[in-house]
């Protein structure tokens, strides 16, 4: 048999993003400026929401959202314990308290009654996180939010036009999934998306923020605070500054740096333009992943359904006769066959940061079961059909074994 060499998940370039960056660097202008303005009005109307924010990554996405809205120390924001670092380090970056919650039992979501239990008083968030591209149950994040808004203890104005727990997801994964009718970006209050260079849509680093239009909320004076705050709180972005006279600028307050640039927006402009045909090729491999390991002893996400359709980011798989040393055995098997595969996610407890934090994963059963016999296999859009089989024959052939 051939031996291939197929990476995890490499960036899909083209012809398309050179020639876009190659005119923002002829244009003379690489810093934040028309691509990135353009690049947000366009995802704006694909998520069809009022307005978008593009900043460098999904991580200051959701830190500044958290800071805008208020929250600090003496505040709890709840996240999964399975997920990536991000979703809960912007929670202690801002100096609050990060209140972790187990999955369901055999499946990736958080457990919602468990989710609802833990709001508080001081609960000021609910980060979920759209795992794989698969846009969470919202309708039982809301109904728990509500549930408990007599709870709600607002800090300031923005918080009192909410007058409950604030949904922020958590959608690196997910940019161009659906849902009952909606597309991730206007479902939770807030949405984070990532553009890093592992994800669907790639700017090589980068982000995006949406929001639904709240009664009480100015979207326009939320646009201009995230602007504020990702640019060290100067009141005049560069493109403002450089218009014949209007040299002078004033500093808000001593803010942040976390800006988009348009050199990273005008790769997203050609990504998007070739995203349609891009979450199709996802949708081909998903589909003949499932079909070949239906057979099999496994667990795989469902990636489309009558009311849903994922945005297709990872395939997870579950191998239900191993245990954590044979799961990463088979990794270790498929690296010597030229097959890169990966682990989504180590457990947010097992790490010591949040160890460190007194958390322990033996509170969460569920999340530590799905952690310790998962796969993922390399899923993206330069992968051809002869190296989908590839990957087959030689996932099935170890497990089997």
């Amino acid at each position: 048999m051939k031996l291939y060499n197929i990476p995890f998940s490499p960036p899909d370039m083209s012809e398309a993003e050179v020639l876009e960056v190659a005119e923002a660097l002829r244009s003379g202008w690489i810093t934040t400026g028309p691509k990135t303005k353009e690049f947000e009005r366009l995802l704006a109307m694909c998520c069809q929401t009022n307005k978008v924010v593009c900043l460098n990554s999904a991580t200051a996405c959701m830190e500044l959202t958290l800071r805008v809205l208020g929250v600090g120390p003496g505040d709890e924001v709840i996240v999964p314990a399975y997920t990536y670092t991000a979703t809960a380090s912007v929670v202690c970056h801002v100096g609050a308290t990060p209140v972790m919650v187990d999955s369901q039992m055999d499946n990736v979501e958080m457990d919602y009654d468990k989710m609802a239990d833990a709001i508080t008083e001081r609960t000021k968030f609910i980060i979920p996180v759209d795992l794989g591209g698969i846009v969470c149950d919202y309708d039982k994040i809301f109904a728990a939010v509500e549930s408990k808004k007599y709870l709600f203890k607002p800090a300031n104005e923005l918080q009192r036009a909410y007058g409950r727990v604030i949904v922020m997801a958590d959608a690196a994964h997910a940019f161009g999934a659906k849902w009952h009718d909606r597309i991730c970006g206007e479902i939770a209050d807030f949405t984070s998306f990532s553009f890093h260079a592992v994800k669907n849509l790639t700017t090589a680093e980068g982000g995006a923020l949406t929001w639904r239009t709240k009664e009480g909320v100015d979207n326009e004076m939320l646009y201009k605070q995230f602007q504020l705050l990702s640019l060290h709180g100067q009141n005049k972005d560069a493109l403002a500054k450089t218009k014949l006279g209007a040299w002078e600028y004033d500093i808000i307050a001593p803010y942040y740096k976390c800006n988009m640039t348009d050199i990273m927006a005008g790769i997203g402009l050609a990504q998007l333009r070739r995203y349609s045909e891009m979450l199709r090729r996802r949708r081909q491999i998903i589909e003949r992943y499932s079909e070949a390991l239906k057979n099999c002893r496994v667990k795989v996400l469902n990636h489309y359904g009558d009311d849903y359709s994922s945005s297709g980011h990872l395939y997870l798989v579950r191998l239900l006769n191993m245990d954590v040393e044979q799961r990463n055995e088979v990794i270790m098997k498929m690296a010597e066959r030229g097959i890169a595969c990966n682990v989504h996610y180590k457990p947010l407890p097992m790490m010591t940061a949040y160890k460190s934090l007194g958390l322990d994963i033996a509170n969460y059963p569920n999340t530590y079961n799905l952690y310790r016999n998962e796969v993922t296999l390399p899923l993206h859009t330069r992968l051809t059909d002869e190296e989908v089989e590839y990957v087959i024959t030689n996932f099935v052939e170890i497990i089997s074994k």
